[in-house]
């Protein structure tokens, strides 16, 4: 139980100094309310980089089948992807390699996990890596130590533009044939002959292939979750600044309340 006249003592102390304590709240909301409107930003240029690479990759996917040859030769770079180009030549079976731990879809249009298939071409212009596609594997069961043929005899490639990808030295080399990731700099050191840089991902091969292969998917093409991220941050500002206006009417009416008590 409280002493008598404890509440008389506490109402005749002098009120707080609340612009000590609005000042504080105010330079807090402004600083964390600038890095959510940075953030918001962040996502927003994030949204348009997106929108300006699905815009160039379809521009890219939909312009005419070029040769290989004209877009072979200089390092591929991202500008470069999704460039739809043609290449005639016979595969080498004796140098595939099994691309390990790949997502893609089935014959049958369904999400799976798998593999994918590289294997070089070479043409009356030299060799270039193919990726023939995609092979799922049932869950469960173990990735192939060896990879489906390709056709034999001369073949037509309609595929993709691909640059390499990036990744640890454990990724990209080659071992017993089986490797993480694609990168034709890393894949050449296990081949008898020069590849250019990239590699084509195929759309059809004529004649037709056999093991199950499906064509790599393009990326997706959406605007992501970007705008609305964005969005979260913005309201997460808007909040804070509606927090400061609430916390100093509370402020405000609780010094009413007490003046009131004291007459």
């Amino acid at each position: 139980m409280s002493e008598p006249g404890s509440t008389a003592v506490e109402e005749d102390r002098p009120a707080r100094p609340l612009w000590v304590r609005w000042t504080a709240l105010i330079v807090f909301v402004i600083v964390l309310g600038t890095a959510f409107v940075l953030l918001g930003r962040w996502q927003l240029a994030r949204l348009d980089e997106r929108r300006g690479h699905n815009e160039h990759t379809i521009a890219n996917e939909q312009a005419p089948v070029r040769p290989y040859t004209e877009v072979f030769t200089h390092p591929i770079g991202e500008d470069d992807q999704w460039q739809r180009v043609e290449a005639v030549g016979t595969f080498d079976a004796d140098h595939q390699f099994v691309v390990r731990f790949r997502n893609g879809t089935d014959p049958n249009g369904a999400e799976a996990k798998g593999y994918e298939v590289v294997t070089p071409l070479r043409t009356d212009a030299g060799w270039v890596l193919v990726d023939r596609g995609f092979v799922a594997v049932p869950t469960g069961e173990p990735l192939p130590t060896a990879a489906p043929a390709p056709p034999s005899g001369q073949v037509r490639v309609i595929g993709h533009v691909r640059r390499n990808e990036e990744g640890s030295g454990g990724a990209v080399q080659p071992s017993d044939g089986q490797v993480r990731l694609i990168n034709s700099p890393a894949l050449a050191k296990a081949l008898p002959y020069p590849v250019p840089d990239g590699y084509i991902g195929a759309i059809t091969v004529d004649p037709p292939q056999e093991g199950g292969l499906t064509p790599v998917r393009l990326p997706e093409l959406s605007d992501g979750p970007h705008f609305w991220y964005a969005v979260q941050w913005f309201m997460f500002t808007a909040i804070g600044v509606a927090g400061i206006v609430v916390f100093i009417r509370g402020d405000l009416r609780e010094r009413k309340a007490r003046a009131a008590r004291a007459r």
